[in-house]
């Protein structure tokens, strides 16, 4: 049968790069299912709902602020062993367009567990929206995946290699869904020691949570018991910090409708100038 062949683009040669990565990583997939009602409740009573990625990101990188084995990378040279990270980095998936193209961006943020959850949104909603051109992450992401085969393949070698340089390009976690659309992930092969992904949302509360896991850094007890931290993370300081948002959002709406309500006082009794 008749075909053609297409050449690869950039971004798929990213996502094959990625995957000649990831096929190395012994990776296990864990799920919880996890009763999240009061923090979906918290989230809907916000105007401005931060995306549910930057809220799964935020509980992981806590999480792992109280359990290290999340901040550690398997690296093979110059000897098989074990790094391990002061903070975590969180790399989250970005779906986007590059030149009639549907593409994968990826947007790296550092220190994530210290930044407001309207940070972490503001974050990635910059990646959505702005011209992926101007995106610094994929800016040096295409710049690499342009190179030849025979340059571009060290140079991420070094990059994923080298225990610095891999949380910079490559994160020490990763965090990416597609349920918006209504399906789910099972297995997602990645070259972190961690990738979070979550399922459909129940109309009891409950989602499916899952964990790619390098088997290498974790046994299967110990992602078990991350995943039960996560959830109470996220039921905990993440819950807190939405309640927070909509207090303070409420509190700034009477104290709006109160200063409207003084004005219009004002101006009817009789203020110079008032019509």
């Amino acid at each position: 049968m008749h075909g053609k062949r297409i050449r690869l683009s950039p971004p798929r040669r990213l996502i094959t790069d990625i995957m000649r990565l990831a096929a190395s990583v012994p990776s296990v997939p864990v799920e919880r299912l996890m009763d999240l009602g009061a923090v979906i409740a918290a989230r809907r009573d916000l105007s401005n709902r931060p995306p549910w990625v930057g809220i799964f990101a935020k509980a992981m990188a806590l999480t792992a602020q109280e359990l290290p084995e999340l901040r550690r990378t398997f690296l093979k040279w110059p000897w098989p062993h074990l790094y391990e990270y002061e903070d975590s980095v969180a790399a989250i998936t970005i779906d986007r367009e590059y030149q009639g193209e549907p593409c994968v961006a990826i947007r790296i943020i550092k220190d994530i567990a210290s930044l407001p959850l309207t940070v972490i949104a503001g974050m990635i909603h910059e990646s959505k929206e702005l011209p992926i051109e101007q995106l610094s992450d994929f800016k040096r992401t295409m710049t690499i995946c342009r190179l030849p085969g025979i340059i571009r393949r060290p140079a991420i070698w070094l990059a994923y290699n080298l225990p610095r340089q891999r949380a910079n390009y490559f994160g020490t976690f990763s965090v990416t869904a597609v349920s918006f659309l209504g399906a789910d992930a099972l297995h997602l092969p990645n070259p972190t020691t961690s990738l979070l992904t979550f399922g459909v949302f129940r109309a009891d509360g409950r989602v499916p949570v899952r964990i790619t896991m390098d088997h290498r850094v974790f046994d299967g007890m110990g992602i078990a018991k991350i995943m039960a931290r996560l959830e109470a993370v996220l039921n905990g300081p993440i819950l807190q910090e939405l309640r927070s948002r909509a207090t303070a959002a409420g509190h700034a709406g009477r104290s709006d409708s109160r200063d409207e309500s003084d004005a219009c006082v004002t101006s009817s009794s009789g203020t110079p100038g008032a019509s």
